[in-house]
């Protein structure tokens, strides 16, 4: 894995809604790194090393253009490429590392890519949960996460930062069997706990 693209909506409109937890995890990547992205035609990039931070400044459903030009530029193949982008059919605390191919789950930042340049790169889910009842999933995801929920998602986006790691030297399927069953709201539930 070469390229690392987190997916979100630019500007201070979207910043820390729920359908921005990629560009979260990319941020907690360039301030582990000490790093600073910078402004390109379609996206927010930094280079560390042999990766490549890509924050698609596109919006959401034109991602695949930010990607396409990043792909072509550094002469990566499909399979450097890893996604990360929320999941509403994960709760908040749940990451889900997927290896290519299957469909987009509605996520139409994720079709974009796929429509452009095929469907087989690494995606990283990041659980936001279903919406609560009365709420329309565009509102839910466009929302920003509650008070409440800020130590978790503090963590959880120190998980997924941790995956992508780790992703850079191992294989997709050793870094899958490490996350995928992890759930995060247990090592928040048991630091609260030691902590009190």
């Amino acid at each position: 894995m070469r390229l690392v693209v987190g997916l979100g909506n630019p500007g201070p409109r979207y910043k820390e809604t729920r359908h921005n937890v990629g560009y979260l995890v990319l941020d907690e990547l360039a301030r582990r790194f000490s790093v600073a992205f910078r402004k390109t035609r379609y996206a927010d990039e930094v280079r560390v090393g042999r990766l490549v931070l890509l924050k698609p400044t596109t919006m959401m459903n034109a991602s695949g253009l930010a990607v396409q030009a990043a792909v072509t530029k550094n002469r990566f193949s499909l399979d450097d490429v890893l996604v990360i982008h929320d999941d509403l059919d994960l709760p908040l605390g749940r990451l889900r590392l997927k290896a290519g191919g299957g469909g987009a789950g509605g996520a139409r930042g994720v079709e974009d890519i796929a429509r452009r340049l095929g469907p087989n790169f690494v995606r990283l889910k990041v659980g936001i949960t279903r919406p609560p009842e009365g709420w329309e999933a565009r509102s839910w995801v466009l929302s920003r996460f509650a008070q409440e929920e800020a130590v978790l998602l503090r963590r959880v986006i120190e998980v997924a930062a941790d995956a992508v790691e780790l992703l850079s030297v191992e294989s997709a399927q050793a870094v899958m069997s490490r996350f995928n069953g992890l759930d995060i709201r247990d090592i928040v539930a048991n630091e609260h706990h030691i902590v009190s």
